[in-house]
């Protein structure tokens, strides 16, 4: 499956570069690199060094606050830098073997996006009154304007885009095929899917196909089937919240068995998404941190080798891997989005573990394709295998205080397990394996 080997690194650079709230179309950073580009090689070097296959860039296009109010879908925002300098950025990213995925915020625009300005000048004689929806002008709208209109989850400042229109999905596909050949973008990951017409992304799927072999199309779902988005018709992935939920929160509760329960209903032999390859992860730009939300933080290990070992693409959020605590104020998600400087960053538990765990991905294949086998469920303890033709790793995780002991039987034939993250290894008698867990460990052995 496409992308199924890969690791994500997920920045929103915006905050990253600590840029300003608004863009006032000044001449910002108008060198060929702005900054996040400008040391854009070391934020390279950084996933190279954690061992990150693929990036994820939040909102890229040309904004007017936040960077999901469009202004300009061909312009790289000037907070950030320009085309050139991001141009450059990818192909080094393409040098290190990293992936490219970039935001398509395709379900509404900023009020400053030609279409609606030209709605707000010509009004009923305007072109851009047929790009949005419900537009109304025996209406007002709550920022004074003498029509109404359709916009995302009631906030005026997006406007929906009329994607029945084919004029507008027409625009949108020449958007991504600009963003293909300026670029060389791997992927997109679609803002709002869990609203987006399916007919638009059907034309999405079939066009980007024909636009570069490969890419990647992965949507923005909370709720729902996931397999109604994720087909062959659609998308390849879709963001996993249903498996986000229960990592803290199985985790806080004391209760494997929500996790347990949550592969099974979405990978499991009459699983959801049996087939799927979905995008997971333990937070991100719109959710408070797992350093966060777990009660206690030394489940940041166990947390971290469950993602790291189950079916699925594993994504870790900039600045969590350095244990990054942060949660929303009011109705505020800058706390959730901090300037990061990695010159004042230092390696800490976290940060050695995830580059543990990606050396190990990427050397155990069952870890990537392997089917799951459930082998130990409790409430404090989970152990399971991935087995994939003749190798297989089995993942222990203990959520306990104290030392957790377990007799596991395991499949296959192997004669001993090696600890893929000590070295030590635990001899197999019978096909029986003793295993130690200290309080609020996670383990992977390879069975040899």
């Amino acid at each position: 499956m496409l992308f199924e080997d890969r690791i994500f690194y997920h920045m929103y650079p915006l905050g990253l570069c600590g840029a300003p709230e608004s863009n006032d179309s000044g001449p910002l950073f108008q060198k060929e690199e702005g900054p996040v580009f400008a040391v854009g090689n070391e934020w390279i070097d950084h996933m190279k060094d954690l061992g990150f296959s693929g990036v994820y860039i939040g909102p890229l296009f040309e904004s007017s606050t936040h960077g999901y109010d469009t202004r300009d879908y061909r312009r790289v925002d000037r907070r950030l830098g320009n085309n050139e300098g991001f141009r450059k950025w990818v192909a080094a990213c393409h040098e290190q073997g990293i992936k490219v995925v970039v935001d398509g915020v395709f379900n509404h625009t900023g009020r400053e996006f030609p279409a609606f300005q030209n709605l707000q000048e010509q009004k009923w004689d305007s072109w851009g009154k047929d790009w949005y929806c419900q537009v109304d002008f025996n209406g007002t709208s709550p920022l004074g304007d003498p029509f109404s209109y359709e916009s995302w989850r009631g906030y005026p400042e997006l406007p929906r885009l009329n994607l029945k229109n084919p004029e507008v999905v027409d625009a949108l596909m020449d958007v991504v095929r600009f963003w293909v050949s300026a670029f060389d973008i791997d992927g997109i990951r679609l803002d709002c899917a869990d609203v987006l017409d399916f007919d638009c992304m059907r034309r999405l799927r079939r066009e980007t196909e024909q636009m570069k072999p490969e890419f990647w199309l992965m949507g923005e779902v909370i709720h729902g089937d996931y397999s109604r988005w994720v087909n062959p018709e659609m998308l390849h992935s879709v963001t996993n919240y249903e498996l986000h939920k229960a990592i803290y929160s199985a985790h806080n509760s004391h209760n494997y068995f929500e996790m347990a329960h949550t592969l099974r209903r979405l990978f499991g032999e009459y699983g959801l998404c049996k087939g799927a390859v979905l995008y997971n992860f333990a937070d991100n730009h719109d959710v408070d941190r797992i350093g966060s939300k777990l009660a206690c933080k030394a489940d940041l290990l166990p947390v971290y080798v469950f993602l790291y070992t189950i079916h699925g693409i594993p994504s870790v959020y900039y600045g969590s891997e350095f244990g990054m605590e942060g949660r929303r104020t009011g109705d505020s998600d800058r706390p959730l989005r901090p300037q990061i400087k990695l010159s004042e960053m230092e390696d800490g538990e976290v940060t050695r573990l995830l580059r543990r765990l990606a050396h190990i991905r990427q050397s155990q294949k069952a870890l990537i394709y392997g089917n799951h086998v459930e082998l130990l469920l409790t409430n404090r303890q989970y152990v399971y295998a991935r087995c994939w033709q003749n190798e297989i790793c089995v993942t222990a995780l203990n959520n306990d205080d104290s030392v957790s002991e377990m007799d596991i039987r395991l499949p296959g034939e192997g004669k001993l397990l090696k600890d893929l993250i000590s070295g030590g290894e635990i001899p197999v008698e019978s096909g029986r394996v003793h295993l130690k867990l200290q309080g609020h460990d996670g383990r992977i052995y390879q069975v040899k």
